[in-house]
């Protein structure tokens, strides 16, 4: 099933619509046409990463700067993060907005997904970290609007994760 390129702008014009002008990202075949959009709007930068505990650095240098960011993660991106999220998101108080392709869940085809998505979100519990499944396109800028609030107002780190339902072409 090919990845959706309707639901990828969707959500893309929902982070920049909350003023999200850096994107900070490791390729993954769910973030592909959001990380094309980062890089082909001139209003936006994509920021290439070796390994997404570097995002960590990068919101929290635009969030010092003044511009808002968004961090684009896979389930293990963000296990690999953790150390980031918890000693500099959430001991600092950075408002950290992730977008993580929640993969693993049922009709995941692909064995290696599935570990990593099976303790995503007794993670995210775990570490106090507010998320929302973005499953409906008809949600989509509402619920990227509150979770952009949330960490702004909060000065935390906030999860949103994108599901099968959404990134996949019906």
């Amino acid at each position: 099933m090919p990845v959706s390129v309707g639901n990828s702008q969707l959500i893309f014009d929902a982070l920049k619509a909350c003023g999200v002008r850096i994107f900070s990202a490791l390729p993954e075949t769910w973030l592909v046409h959001l990380m094309r959009l980062a890089e082909d709007d001139p209003q936006t930068t994509l920021v290439r990463l070796a390994k997404e505990e570097e995002a960590i650095g990068i919101s929290t240098g635009a969030h010092f700067a003044g511009v808002g960011s968004a961090m684009l993660m896979q389930n293990h991106g963000f296990l690999a993060a953790i150390n980031g999220i918890v000693s500099c998101g959430q001991l600092y108080r950075i408002p950290l907005l992730m977008v993580i392709s929640h993969r693993g869940e049922f009709g995941e085809k692909d064995p290696w997904q599935t570990e990593g998505g099976g303790v995503t979100i007794p993670l995210l519990d775990a570490l106090h970290i507010p998320f929302d499944r973005l499953r409906d396109p008809a949600t989509v800028t509402h619920q990227v609007a509150e979770a952009h609030t949330l960490a702004e107002s909060a000065s935390r780190p906030v999860a949103l994760l994108l599901t099968r339902d959404l990134m996949w072409e019906p």
